[in-house]
């Protein structure tokens, strides 16, 4: 009997992983328990118009940690985790708001239905993400205006 040879499937890129929601959910869990490639939170950082050490903060990743990730080339799975759930946060508002630009405007500035709180601060923790999901929702259809 022939031993199948699988084919390592190349990093996900957030495009792949969030954008487009191409992936499964047991695929999403697989990729960040592996932990994502540094590029990935470059991605984000780029989207978000955020410098290196302000988004590393909202997500909660010390300077020198970050420094080490690059060096390395990936993030830890809890690290992952965190830049996966902003990324769809971030695809949520772009949703909503028509444009990225709209988007991260929004999630930028305090937001009455998060107690005057900047969506991607409370957002640093699952229960505030699911917050600003559960606001960004009620917009969407038309709950608050």
């Amino acid at each position: 009997m022939k031993a199948s040879v699988r084919k390592k499937k190349p990093a996900a890129k957030l495009g792949s992983v969030v954008k487009n929601g191409s992936r499964t959910p047991n695929e999403l869990v697989k990729v960040v328990q592996e932990g994502l490639p540094f590029d990935e939170f470059e991605s984000l950082r780029e989207e978000l118009a955020l410098p290196l050490d302000q988004l590393g903060e909202k997500l909660g990743i010390p300077r020198a940690t970050l420094h080490r990730r690059k060096a390395a080339g990936r993030l830890a799975p809890d690290e992952s985790d965190r830049v996966i759930r902003f990324a769809r946060i971030l695809r949520q508002a772009e949703m909503v708001f028509g444009t990225v630009d709209r988007a991260r405007q929004w999630l930028s500035f305090p937001q009455y239905g998060l107690g005057g709180v900047i969506p991607l601060d409370y957002a640093r923790t699952e229960v505030g993400a699911r917050e600003v999901e559960n606001l960004l929702g009620c917009i969407e259809y038309g709950v608050l205006s």
